[in-house]
């Protein structure tokens, strides 16, 4: 008998004392809605700037782009001068 005394107190001390009163409910509800408005407004600040970044990359790849387009450029137009400078000194 004493094996079952143990559990029957536990679940008599639950069943007595842990019955929350709608206020309490409406207590808790009330947080869980204040704490889900605020992860909901956090996930759209992290989509903004998420969207802001991959602009960001988007632009830098751009700009990488026209770096080595003017990079190439530079360098044809140096062999061009020193082919005429070579040109220049043979003659």
């Amino acid at each position: 008998m004493s094996r079952y005394m143990l559990p029957a107190m536990l679940l008599a001390t639950v069943v007595l004392g842990g019955c929350a009163s709608n206020s309490e409910l409406a207590s808790v509800r009330a947080a869980a809605e204040r704490a889900q408005a605020s992860a909901d407004r956090a996930q759209q600040t992290a989509d903004a700037a998420m969207a802001t970044a991959n602009k960001a990359a988007q632009t830098a790849e751009q700009a990488n782009a026209r770096a080595a387009n003017a990079e190439a450029t530079a360098n044809q137009v140096n062999e061009k001068v020193d082919r005429m400078f070579k040109k220049t000194m043979m003659k």
